[in-house]
């Protein structure tokens, strides 16, 4: 069976003027045509050729020698070439490009940026990109706890956090409570493993471990008091949403650093403002 958006080996089958015809084997009547600009010079009849197969710009089946970027159920980080009326088309290493359909986007994409996708089959039996990649994730990386691992996350959930996909190819998720900071779909990441789940996705964290990420941030707090001119219109009792806005970090996280500087003597806490020891 010739399997769209797959490589496989063929067997020529039939040569015409324009190219070859491709087949599992002789005497079967699913054939697909390698152009004459594909065939490798020397093939005959019983020659067998490795090609992946597309549709071309009349939706025809279609075998090339090219190597593709990405193939049917893989992921691949990929360069967005157009962005039409109906959607973005990126370049795969195919002389068609990848069509990217809207509704299959998790952002507005922009021409000339990466997006990491994956290729999938929609209801016209057209090969398409998704940049909804989930259920395209393996779950069985090489990652320990503790470990630092690279990813690009791929959807932002209010209620569960960041997605992540760590080297392009593992689901990882940065749990909300971890996640802090001014971060978009598409950025790259470095985080810490805190956890390998039963089912093999990682748990992440953009922190270090809370002893050694405390120090970090009494100094970035110590920053933020020094542009306020040394007071803070509040105290460490205030909302994490003020906090989340001003400091880009967890209550937690704040009052840690917060409790840090004042066994410190760095600073004073009033019963409504943070002030700068001079």
């Amino acid at each position: 069976m010739i399997e769209l958006g797959k490589k496989q080996t063929l067997e020529v089958v039939k040569k015409v003027e324009f190219g070859v015809y491709l087949a599992e084997e002789a005497g079967s009547t699913d054939k697909v045509l390698l152009p004459k600009k594909q065939v490798p010079e020397g093939i005959e009849n019983g020659s067998k050729i490795e090609v992946f197969i597309y549709r071309d710009s009349k939706d025809r089946l279609i075998a090339t020698t090219a190597v593709p970027k990405i193939t049917l159920g893989e992921l691949a980080v990929l360069t967005v070439k157009e962005v039409g009326k109906i959607g973005a088309f990126l370049d795969c290493g195919l002389e068609k490009d990848l069509f990217l359909p809207f509704k299959q986007q998790t952002r507005k994409v922009r021409t000339g940026e990466e997006v990491l996708a994956a290729m999938y089959i929609d209801k016209s039996s057209r090969l398409c990109a998704t940049m909804n990649v989930y259920e395209y994730l393996k779950k069985d990386s090489p990652y320990k706890k503790e470990d630092t691992v690279k990813g690009v996350i791929y959807e932002i959930s209010k209620n569960f956090g960041a997605f992540v996909a760590v080297d392009n190819q593992y689901s990882a998720l940065i749990p909300a409570k971890e996640f802090h900071g001014e971060y978009e779909i598409g950025d790259m990441v470095e985080a810490r493993v805190t956890a390998v789940k039963a089912d093999g996705k990682l748990d992440l964290s953009i922190r270090q471990k809370a002893h050694l990420q405390m120090d970090e941030d009494a100094q970035y707090v110590m920053q933020v008091i020094d542009e306020f001119e040394g007071v803070l219109p509040f105290n460490d009792k205030v909302s994490p949403e003020i906090i989340q806005r001003e400091f880009k970090m967890s209550k937690n996280a704040f009052k840690r650093a917060v409790g840090k500087l004042y066994k410190e003597g760095k600073i004073e806490i009033t019963e409504n403002r943070i002030l700068k020891v001079k």
